[in-house]
C-alpha cells in the first residue's frame, strides 16, 4: 500500500486530512507534527529522511506553514524559516527519495490591485512579511523540484484551530455586536474541501501551479454575517473599512482566485462558500468550538 507523508498534521489542514484518511482505504497515511520532522531544521530533514526510497513516501502534503500574518511582521526571522527554509528542504528531500511533494501556499503572494481573479501566471507581489516569505516558499520549491505541485488557496476555516470561523462563532455567541471588514475580498475555502484537493494532487502525476478555493467570493463582513445567521445568534454585524481596523501586516483588497486551470485538471467537486458554511454549521452545532 502506498503511503502519503503529511507534515503539520496538528493544523487545520491536517486535521482534516486525518479525517479524510479514515475514508480513503487504498491509501497509508503517515501524520507528523514539529516535535517528528522540524522542516526549518536541515538536520531534522535529514535524519527524518535517511534510508528512505520512493517505495515508502508516494507524495508527501506539506500542511505545515508559520500563518501569523501580524506577528510575521515583527519575527520575519521564524516566518522565514518555517515559510521559506523548510519547504526547501523538503523539497529537496521529497526530490531524493522520488516522492511528489504538495505545497500549499496563499493568495497572500498577490498585491490586491486586481479587479479580476488572479491567475496562477499573474506577477506576485506580496505586501506583507507573511506574503513574501510564502511566495519565496514557492519559488524555492519549484528551483529545487520543479515536478512538485504549488497549490494556492485562500481564507481557510475550519472547526479545528484558531481561524476566522471558531473566533465569529465564539464572539458572535458572546456579544451583542462585531465591527469587521467590509473592503478586503476574497474567498473562504473550507479545510476539508482542502484536503480532498491535497489528496487528489498527492496521487495524480501533475506538477506545477494550481488555485483552489471553494466557489464563490465574500468580504469578511460577509463571511461574519452568514456565520452569525447560520448559527442563529442574535449578534448585528457592523461593516467597517479596512482603515478602522488597523493591523501590523497589510491584506490584499481583492485576492479572489481563478481556478479554471484546477477545474480543468482535477475531478473534485466544488461547492459555494455558503452552502459549505451552512453544511459545517449543520455538523458541529452543540459542540465546544476551539
Amino acid at each position: 500500500m502506498k503511503t502519503i507523508l503529511v507534515t503539520g498534521s496538528t493544523g487545520q489542514l491536517g486535521n482534516e486530512l486525518l479525517q479524510l484518511s479514515h475514508l480513503e482505504k487504498d491509501y497509508r497515511f503517515e501524520f507528523v507534527d514539529r516535535s517528528q520532522l522540524n522542516l526549518a531544521s536541515e538536520e531534522s530533514v535529514r535524519d527524518f529522511f535517511t534510508n528512505k526510497t520512493s517505495s515508502d513516501y508516494l507524495s508527501i502534503i506539506n500542511a505545515a506553514a508559520y500563518t501569523a500574518v501580524d506577528l510575521a511582521e515583527k519575527d520575519k526571522h521564524s516566518a522565514e524559516l518555517v515559510n521559506v527554509d523548510g519547504p526547501r528542504n523538503l523539497a529537496q528531500y521529497a526530490k531524493s527519495i522520488g516522492a511528489k511533494l504538495i505545497h500549499v501556499s496563499t493568495d497572500f503572494v498577490f498585491d490586491g490591485n486586481h479587479s479580476r481573479p488572479y491567475n496562477e501566471t499573474d506577477l506576485k507581489n506580496p505586501i506583507s512579511v507573511y506574503g513574501k516569505t510564502k511566495s519565496d516558499g514557492e519559488d524555492s520549491v519549484l528551483e529545487v523540484n520543479p515536478d512538485s505541485i504549488i497549490l494556492r488557496t485562500s481564507w481557510v476555516y475550519s472547526q479545528f484551530g484558531k481561524n476566522f470561523f471558531n473566533t465569529i462563532a465564539r464572539l458572535s455567541k458572546e456579544k451583542e455586536s462585531l465591527r469587521v471588514v467590509a473592503d478586503q475580498i476574497g474567498s473562504p475555502t473550507w479545510a476539508g474541501d482542502l484536503a480532498r484537493v491535497c489528496f487528489s494532487a498527492a496521487i495524480s502525476d501533475q506538477s506545477g501551479i494550481f488555485h483552489f478555493s471553494n466557489e464563490g467570493v465574500a468580504s469578511w463582513y460577509d463571511f461574519a454575517y452568514e456565520i452569525v445567521r447560520a448559527f442563529g445568534y442574535h449578534c448585528e454585524v457592523i461593516p467597517i473599512a479596512t482603515e478602522e481596523y488597523p493591523t501590523d501586516a497589510k491584506r490584499p483588497a481583492y485576492s479572489v482566485l481563478n481556478k479554471q486551470k484546477f477545474r480543468k485538471t482535477f475531478e473534485v467537486q466544488n461547492v459555494h462558500w455558503k452552502e459549505r458554511l451552512y453544511r459545517l454549521v449543520e455538523e458541529v452545532k452543540g459542540q465546544k468550538l476551539t
